[in-house]
Order: structure tokens, then sequence, then C-alpha cells
């Protein structure tokens, strides 16, 4: 096909998604508009088919717990599951997975080559790079996974990426408080404040229309009347969709004043345990949830189609280290330092249980909504992966994955997946609670983290055989 007829196509493409975002995308009152799903009574011929296919990636720091196997504390509070493929058993640190059994893969024997000898508290930036930036010296990143989709998918969303932490910003070269790098190496810094994210799925002309939308009890006040007119031009099926849009809008915007009030609570930073904070541990709970929420309404109204979440920067205090509180424990980064504590390993576990517990809450959200194209529910479309870049104790080897969904994107899930050879028991590197162990010499083979990548990024879309220096696909997934 000449140059020019390709460009000729390529461009009045484009003009078409513009045309279509213009068109269904926006729900309009005077100077603000919001965010909607697609709806198939405004769909054009052939965009019925265009279900979004989504990716997430959400990172905790600290990694979790391994106890050996000759402790006592094994049998409940090792991370990892016990048995094989498809009759593994879950622990109490994931036991709360059980009910999406069918809807998540977890994953063993993967890393990133180039941190394998990285401490922990330096390895957080390559996470979705895999970028060989070392643990000091001279510091180089590469383009992350979610922004490698999000060039591909940003045609599609008013969004290129929604990019969240829960310390926001972008920190410091291995102390990065965000999951996502440019194409170039760059941080791209995160949002933390629920309010401003939330503020994202508006538009404003003018500064009177943002004055009225910050002075409004509710955004979807000063939309109603159009919502109404809407709906009686809806499909009853695009009536349903709006409705549950419309609650799931209302309803976070009535946990944003408490979720923000956690955010903006001062961290002392002197000794906490005898301190009364303003915001309370249920608060710490809302805010979680309200920012899982936000990158539910984010995927549901299609503004964007990958985003990342990160729970905490390594080797950091700041908000993070303060959500343990929500299950009545002390900051989250000394609990991997207190395993040998009476008590310590439990600590530890009961804290991953709760990452995985809203994590889960997150994935069965998803799977509760079908798509607004009637092509399965949202999970079906959407890759979801829980993980850290290290394991036990700053380990960086064997890194604790998690995925659910994307069914209609060729993933098979209900399974334990163990990878490389000599660590089928999740033993290497396991009981140490000292910087000992970070660096010693590893007798076990790992796969490289980037192959599980390269499979994501083909089944959602992206054709590409290669990912941070890494060929091929991993095999089994």
């Amino acid at each position: 096909m000449p140059q020019s007829t390709q460009t000729s196509q390529r461009g009045k493409s484009t003009m078409n998604h513009k045309a279509m975002l213009a068109r269904r995308t926006f729900l309009q009152g005077t100077g603000i508009a919001l965010a909607l799903p697609w709806l198939e009574t405004f769909a054009t011929s052939g965009e019925a088919d265009q279900t979004p296919r989504r990716f997430v990636s959400v990172y905790h720091p600290d990694g979790v717990g391994l106890p050996l196997k000759s402790d006592p504390a094994w049998h409940d509070w090792c991370w990892f599951p016990r048995g094989g493929e498809t009759d593994f058993e879950l622990t109490k640190v994931l036991d709360v997975l059980e009910p999406l059994r069918s809807e998540i893969t977890i994953y063993s024997g993967l890393s990133h080559p180039v941190a394998r000898t990285v401490h922990g508290h330096s390895n957080a930036d390559q996470y979705l790079t895999g970028a060989p930036i070392g643990g000091h010296g001279p510091y180089k990143n590469t383009i992350s996974l979610d922004q490698l989709y999000a060039e591909h998918a940003s045609e599609f969303t008013r969004h290129a990426s929604l990019v969240m932490s829960t310390n926001g910003g972008v920190g410091g070269p291995r102390g990065a408080q965000t999951q996502s790098f440019n194409r170039d190496g760059r941080p791209i810094p995160a949002m933390n404040k629920p309010r401003q994210i939330f503020e994202t799925l508006f538009v404003t002309s003018g500064k009177d229309a943002a004055e009225r939308l910050s002075r409004s009890k509710s955004a979807l006040d000063l939309l109603i009347d159009n919502t109404r007119s809407l709906g009686r031009q809806l499909s009853s099926r695009d009536q349903e969709t709006l409705k549950q849009y419309l609650d799931a809008v209302r309803d976070t915007e009535q946990k944003l004043a408490k979720a923000q009030k956690w955010i903006e609570t001062p961290i002392p930073q002197v000794d906490t345990r005898n301190l009364h904070l303003d915001a309370e541990p249920k608060e710490a709970r809302l805010y979680f949830q309200t920012m899982y929420e936000l990158i539910y309404l984010a995927f549901l109204s299609d503004s964007t189609r990958a985003a990342t979440f990160q729970l905490g920067r390594e080797n950091g205090e700041g908000p993070h280290d303060l959500l343990s509180r929500a299950v009545g424990l002390e900051g989250a980064h000394g609990l991997t330092h207190e395993v040998k504590k009476p008590g310590g390993w439990e600590n530890l576990g009961t804290y991953n249980r709760y990452q995985a517990e809203e994590f889960g809450r997150f994935v069965q959200r998803l799977k509760e909504t079908p798509e607004p194209t009637g092509k399965g529910t949202m999970l079906d479309n959407t890759f979801a992966m829980h993980g850290s870049a290290s394991s036990s104790f700053h380990l960086s080897r064997n890194y604790p994955i998690i995925s659910a969904g994307g069914k209609n994107l060729g993933f098979t899930n209900g399974r334990y997946l163990k990878f490389g050879k000599g660590n089928e028991d999740n033993q290497a590197g396991a009981g140490i609670d000292t910087d000992a162990g970070w660096n010693a010499k590893m007798e076990v083979e790992e796969l490289p983290l980037a192959k599980l990548f390269v499979t994501v990024l083909q089944r959602l879309g992206v054709e590409t055989d290669t990912f941070a220096g890494e060929t091929g696909t991993l095999s089994r997934v």
C-alpha cells in the first residue's frame, strides 16, 4: 500500500476515534463534563466489537513472609501456596482470595536477572521496566510495561494512563514513588490524592466551572438534568449501564472526604506508637478502597486502559507505612524486620493478607460488572497484576506475583505456576531477617519476568517479541 494511502487511513482512523470520544464519552453540563462508559445506543458499525483491553499493576514494597519449613509459622504464614498447579492450597496469607480461585494465577520463580543482586530497598524502580539500574552509581531507567501499552491504547481514551501511589510524586532514583516510566526512562509523577484523581473524570472549561465543581457537594448534582435527558434516548441495557456507573460515581464521591483526610494527615517524624493520629485505621481502609474504586471508575468510563498503583516506596516512611494500622499493626516496613520476634511471621502475613484482600475486592468488582459491549465481564478483558520485586527480607528474587482476569485475552486461571529449578518449595532465602541474605549466592534457577511481560503485551494487542532485553514469551501462561 502506498505510504500516502497508509498515512491517509491512519489519519481517518484517528479522526474517527476523536469523533467517537467527543460523541459518546462525555455527559455535558455547563462547563463540566463527566466521562461515560461505552453506550451501544451511540455506537457506529464496528464499535461494538471494540471491547477495551485493560492492564493494571499494583505494587507493594517490602516483599512477603517466607518462613522456613521447619518453622511452625510456615504452615499458616508462608505467602506462597502449597501443592501443585491446580490442587494448590492457599495459606492464611492468601486464603481471602479463595472465592476468586478460578480467576487468579499465582507465580513463583520469576525475577529480573539484572536485579537479582540488588538490595530490595533499591529495586522497585525496575519492577515494570526490567532495566539494569543497579544498586548504586549512575542511574538510567527505561520504559515501563504500562507505558508501552499506553502508547498502543491511548488513541482510544482520554488519558493515556492513570498513575497512582500512596506517597505521590516521583521520589528519587532507586526510591521511586511511581511505577511508571516514559520512553526516555523518566519517572511519571503519581497522584495520591483521591479528590485530584476523581476530578480527572471531569473536564472544566473556565475558572468559574472549576470553582463551581469544587464547591458542589456532588459533581453529579450539576449534571443530573442532563442525565435524565440522556436516559430517555438509551436502550434498556445502556440505561442499566448508566445507572450502575452513576451509582459507582456517587458512592466514590461519598468516600472522598474521609479518604482524603487519611492522606493529608501529617506523618510524625518520631515514634508514632504513643500518638493518636487524626486519621483512624478505618480511614486507612477507606483510602485504600477508594483508590481502587477510582481505577474501577477510570476503566468503566474507558477514560484509560492502563493503570498503576504503588502502595509505597521501598525503604521509606510515608503514608504507606501507616496503612498497616488498618489491621491493628505498627509501621509496615518494620514488620519485615521483626519476623523472628514472637508473632512476627503472623504480623507480616496479616499485613500481606490485607493487601490481598483489597486486591481481591477490586477483582470481584470487575467480575461483577458486565462489559457495556456485552463481551463478558470487565475482568474477562482486564489483566490485573499484584506483586513486589522482593520476596523474603529485601531479597530481589522469586517475586511474589498474582494475576487476575484476562479470560478473553487468552489467560487461563485457577493455577499456581512454578518456574525455574531448585526452589520448588520456595525455601531459597526463606527465614532470613538480616541484610546478609540479599547478596548471598543462590543455587537456584529462575526465569526472566520480562517473558511474562512479553506475553501480556502480545495479548493486549501490542506487536512485540521483546521486552527489557528478553525475547520470547513465558510458556504455560
